[in-house]
């Protein structure tokens, strides 16, 4: 059974090191997603993590990495198990990092590839199963406003309006339904782990809290906690 699934964003100013001086502005969002990752430790300390990364590579059990490819030479691990360093995507590294910061024992990491067809993370849902605690990352569109990464997309605000409702109703039908192509055309990295969320939490049934949703940075941010009601 799943007993709580966090959903977050997963941007390398997450952390204080790699954020500078934007630390501060980013401590809203920061102080959300460690809450969220402190419920989920409650639910238990070891989680499964699913994100998203170009070709899926596979993540090594107790893997150890670094954020030095960001900028700054930080270490995290996927468990309390020393192991010798690896070079992780991503969503690994920042899933060790919340694994730290919010006290957990271990998080497994299972990456699908962003361009995954939504039939397929159906799939890859049912061939995971249930697990008490499921961390989910991805960030909504890269289009919000003129400054934004990927230019601004008048399409952007509506798309990720209909993120936070799916994440506040718990409504995986919502989520199941995004169309692929228009979640690349606005840069939201995120669709593919959230339509595997959808085919994991199929059956129901589950409360829902968005912890934070806006586009600071001109990228959607998304915090959300279900629970099984």
């Amino acid at each position: 059974m799943i007993r709580r699934v966090a959903v977050l964003p997963q941007p390398p100013l997450l952390i204080p090191e790699l954020a500078a001086g934007a630390a501060a502005e980013c401590a809203e969002l920061r102080e959300a997603c460690l809450a969220a990752a402190r419920r989920l430790t409650s639910a238990s300390p070891d989680w499964v993590v699913i994100g998203a990364a170009a070709g899926a590579p596979a993540v090594p059990e107790h893997a150890s990495g670094s954020f030095r490819g960001f900028g700054v030479d930080l270490g995290v691990s996927l468990s309390r198990v020393t192991a010798p360093e690896t070079e992780l995507p991503l969503p690994a590294l920042v899933a060790g990092w919340l694994r730290e910061q919010a006290g957990a024992s271990s998080v497994r990491v299972h990456l699908v590839d962003p361009d995954t067809p939504s039939g397929q993370c159906e799939q890859f849902a049912r061939e995971l199963g249930e697990h008490p605690a499921v961390l989910v990352l991805g960030d909504g569109s890269s289009r919000h406003g003129p400054r934004s990464p990927g230019g601004e997309d008048e399409r952007a605000e509506g798309f990720d309006a209909g993120i936070r409702d799916a994440l506040a109703k718990a409504d995986t039908g919502a989520l199941a339904a995004l169309d692929p192509a228009l979640a690349a055309e606005l840069g939201a990295g995120g669709r593919a782990p959230w339509q595997v969320l959808a085919g994991l939490a199929a059956d129901g049934g589950r409360t829902a809290e968005v912890l934070y949703s806006a586009a600071p940075f001109g990228v959607g941010y998304h915090v959300a906690v279900w629970e099984q009601a």
